[in-house]
């Protein structure tokens, strides 16, 4: 790729390569959200496809089995072919379920095309965090990964909007372009700095770092290929991979552990639930009666209002306190809603005042949009070392596909044995129980290069000690191109 003047700044080239991926996170939101819309539909009584409860709950969670199983696809591919190899699977792959749905005559295609659409989305996951991350400025990263949970919300509130005014075939229909428009813009984007530098392909990084970043940011640069080198050093000094050796490593297992609590505590939330089941929810914690569509709509443009808020909110703020302000007051929220459905059961609360759990379903819903859905990606794409960062991505990435699929899967479960009181105080003891681990491993990442963010969970003394080890050696960390 050609240094030559562009007539586009370093921020427009990060915002296109970021839009690509926007897009096609926008189709798999509309995946998530689509059960919504095809559920109440397949059951009306001149539907030519008819299901059952049992089948309803396998059309909802199956996505989430799949998620777990596309995020291991996706780890080889981007890491032997690239990030741009991987992002036209995952196009591909949701075109294919998205017709394959559209085909659809019996409740086993559908389910294969949910399938199929669940194993797209899967291999997105670990992609997402990390394209836009290694493509973006430091001081612009936290605001870019952000836009993960926006377009992943606007594609609910997209699907939920348009199956309201046609049929499910037709929705479908009109999902079918935003994978092929991200199809077309992912042929015009660069491959990933990160993945070159990882190749040993020195001058091509430089060419795409200075593409993607201009040429104020030549420390970032040169810190990360000095430490690839030195990585490569260091490997050469081994006989063999030592496995023990690396699980062992601080900066491998922390933010793995990390990320597998962040992640489950997005679900919990209510992001899952509240996308697949809306409408039955708003109905058991306001009452049967009222307008459950309009009210799923108007959550929807919430979500989307606050998820556009949060890309400035979590810019601003520390990423830590972000975290534990938003998850204070979606657990609060939880407890609040339960509070206030016990005191409305034993008839101590009108359900005629439907202002208060509309309240109360606002400030659950802000919650989840502000932090609690779209802070996971972005501390995803800062805290994975880069020698680790595709197989490290898709193992904390398995909880999202375990606890969507959990959530999902035993939402009517739950709900039919201890009520939507019992559902939501179970959540709300997960989410305090995610939010003390969180505590203890996750460091401040705003405003820090990814070197630096790895450097401190190896340790100040580990680095050191390396650095130490290779000029004893003569080597001074520099490359030769």
């Amino acid at each position: 790729m050609a240094r030559g003047k562009s007539r586009f700044s370093p921020f427009l080239k990060q915002c296109f390569v970021t839009s690509a991926v926007g897009i096609n996170l926008i189709g798999h939101g509309a995946v998530v959200g689509f059960s919504a819309v095809l559920l109440p539909q397949l059951h009306l009584p001149d539907s030519g496809i008819h299901t059952s409860k049992e089948a309803d709950s396998w059309i909802a969670s199956v996505v989430g089995i799949t998620l777990l199983i596309g995020s291991f696809v996706a780890t080889p591919i981007m890491g032997r072919y690239g990030r741009k190899v991987a992002h036209y699977t995952v196009s591909v792959s949701a075109l294919v379920g998205w017709l394959t749905t559209l085909l659809a005559n019996s409740v086993e295609v559908i389910l294969l095309g949910r399938i199929i659409g669940g194993l797209s989305f899967g291999m997105m996951l670990p992609l997402r965090s990390i394209l836009i991350g290694e493509y973006t400025s430091p001081k612009n990263r936290g605001a870019f990964l952000t836009t993960i949970s926006l377009t992943q919300g606007s594609g609910i509130f997209f699907v939920h909007l348009v199956g309201s005014l046609l049929s499910w075939r037709r929705t479908v229909l009109v999902c079918l372009f935003l994978p092929f428009i991200s199809l077309v813009m992912t042929l015009f984007t660069p491959e990933s700095p990160s993945w070159l530098v990882s190749k040993g392909r020195y001058n091509e990084c430089r060419e795409v770092f200075h593409w993607l970043r201009g040429d104020e940011e030549e420390t970032e640069l040169e810190a990360m290929i000095e430490a690839r080198v030195n990585f490569e050093k260091t490997m050469r000094t081994q006989k063999k991979l030592d496995l023990v050796s690396t699980v062992r490593k601080k900066e491998f297992y922390k933010p793995i552990i990390l990320m597998v609590h962040a992640y489950a505590m997005g679900q919990l939330s209510g992001g899952a639930s509240t996308a697949a089941y809306a409408t039955t929810i708003i109905k058991l914690i306001m009452n049967p009666d009222v307008n459950a569509d309009a009210w799923m709509l108007g959550l929807d443009s919430q979500r989307i209002v606050v998820n556009t808020l949060a890309i400035y909110i979590i810019n601003r703020f520390r990423r830590r306190t972000m975290v534990f302000a938003s998850g204070g007051l979606c657990v609060a929220s939880h407890l609040a809603i339960v509070a206030y459905v016990y005191m409305k059961d034993q008839g101590l609360m009108s359900q005629e005042a439907i202002w208060i759990p509309g309240i109360l379903l606002n400030v659950h819903i802000f919650s989840v949009s502000v932090g609690m859905v779209p802070l996971p990606s972005v501390i995803a794409g800062e805290v994975f070392p880069l020698e680790y960062r595709s197989i490290a991505g898709s193992i904390s990435l398995a909880s999202v596909a375990g606890t969507m699929f959990l959530v999902l899967k035993t939402f009517p479960g739950l709900i039919e044995s201890v009520a939507i009181t019992g559902t939501y105080l179970v959540y709300a003891g997960l989410l305090t129980y995610c939010l003390v681990v969180i505590w203890f491993l996750m460091p401040e990442t705003k405003g820090r290069t990814l070197q630096e963010i790895e450097d401190e969970y190896r340790g100040v003394v580990a680095v050191e000690a390396e650095r130490q080890s290779l000029q004893a050696n003569g080597e001074n960390g520099k490359v030769k191109t």
